[in-house]
């Protein structure tokens, strides 16, 4: 196996005090492992490199998420920061194939609509995905038969969901109509149709004990999401200037479908809230007093603004433990916690409670939204602090509560 020199990132890490002394050893053999590991060729930017050697390790038995979240941070550090400045790189260079070529145009067009960095990474997974199916069986990636035998491969052989098959349906037609310039009609057939879903909901009895047996910092976070019916992207990017607490509101700003909307504050968070803003302020503190202290800015307003990053105001709520490299920028700063801690925090509170519903951080949206109209919340109103656009959308919600607040009662109980 390759053996690579570290000595040199060490050094770096060492001397801009990056991370704390005890993780360097972990950090460098990250990074090790990184370097050692064989990446398709079809995988030619860095971003997706580091996803891609992520996604490896999260297969692997025993890796936990923390040391997932650790090696990415590792990683990024090593790729973004220390090479940047001066490091060249181990890896000879190479043309692109087409298919690398048409990726990376895909990337620009995706970020030239202001789609967001989970959509960017969804859309060049499935990508990916098509250009090996393409090229195992020996087919021309860029025709409609090609996006059609791949899609009813998914459905077929693969057996995904609906969704899952959309959501690849979606990537390649955002392919052949964006970056190749074509209609692709005959690839709009294999659109998979979905039946009506019904959520999934907590009573209010469960949505207490999964919270009580949330340890901090977590808590707080689950109950903001619930008490404000909040998706788990806009609970982790809240930042500081987005809470009123003189009306008792949450801004949610370029949320789904890059929409601004305003939601209800519950009053009952007013104190823990301040008390984890102040230990914000500590950490902010902390940053700027060893240069750092920035954070990210949409739309270029780190430009039109240029302290506006460092200015508490614009701050996460709920920043990350550690610094990180921004996977656009590529700038080292600190970011707001993972969607993954939720998630995890969420999944051991359901365990440790019993409940055997299939139930995630969403569902709180959920049980939201079906106990605002259990209460006689008018179902526009709740449309309004949920951010549908159109109240179809709420109205599943309807078909919920019909048989939760039912008198209705079976004819076998009667028997």
């Amino acid at each position: 196996m390759e053996q690579f020199d570290l000595e040199p990132f060490v050094a770096f890490m060492k001397s801009r005090g990056l991370p704390p002394e005890r993780n360097i050893p972990f950090y460098a053999s990250w990074v090790r492992r990184y370097l050692q590991t064989e990446t398709p060729s079809v995988i030619a930017d860095i971003t997706d490199k580091i996803r891609f050697f992520c996604e490896q390790l999260a297969r692997k038995e025993g890796v936990q998420d923390w040391q997932i979240e650790q090696a990415q941070r590792a990683i990024e550090l090593y790729e973004r920061v220390f090479r940047k400045e001066g490091r060249p790189s181990s890896e000879p260079s190479r043309p692109l194939s087409e298919g690398e070529t048409a990726c990376g145009r895909m990337r620009e067009l995706i970020r030239l609509r202001h789609y967001s960095l989970r959509t960017e990474q969804t859309y060049l997974d499935w990508v990916r995905r098509y250009l090996a199916y393409a090229k195992a069986n020996q087919l021309d990636w860029q025709t409609d038969g090609t996006c059609r035998s791949y899609i009813s491969y998914l459905a077929t052989t693969r057996n995904v969901a609906s969704s899952t098959q959309n959501q690849a349906f979606n990537a390649l037609l955002f392919l052949q109509r964006e970056v190749l310039g074509r209609e692709a009609s005959d690839i709009t057939s294999v659109r998979a149709k979905r039946g009506t879903k019904l959520p999934c909901v907590l009573s209010t009895d469960e949505v207490r004990a999964v919270l009580k047996a949330t340890p901090e910092p977590a808590r707080l976070m689950l109950e903001l999401t619930y008490g404000a019916g909040l998706r788990v992207s806009e609970t982790i990017r809240l930042r500081i200037k987005d809470l009123d607490f003189n009306n008792h509101l949450v801004f949610v700003r370029a949320g789904k479908g890059d929409k601004d909307r305003s939601t209800l504050l519950p009053k009952k968070l007013d104190e823990p809230l301040k008390a984890q803003i102040a230990l914000v302020k500590t950490v902010h503190d902390r940053d700027l007093a060893a240069g750092q202290g920035g954070v990210y800015l949409p739309f270029a307003l780190d430009r039109k603004y240029p302290k506006a990053e460092v200015e508490f105001g614009w701050q996460y709520l709920f920043p990350a433990a550690d610094l990180s490299t921004d996977p656009r920028s590529g700038k080292f700063r600190r970011h707001h916690v993972m969607d993954e801690v939720l998630q995890r925090a969420m999944r051991m509170a359901v365990q440790k409670v019993g409940i055997v519903k299939p139930a995630t951080v969403h569902t709180l949206r959920h049980s939201f939204a079906t106990n605002m109209l259990l209460k006689g919340v008018n179902i526009r109103e709740v449309q309004k602090y949920l951010g549908h656009q159109s109240v179809e959308t709420t109205m599943i919600y309807t078909h919920v509560i019909r048989g939760m607040d039912s008198t209705a009662e079976s004819p076998l109980d009667e028997l």
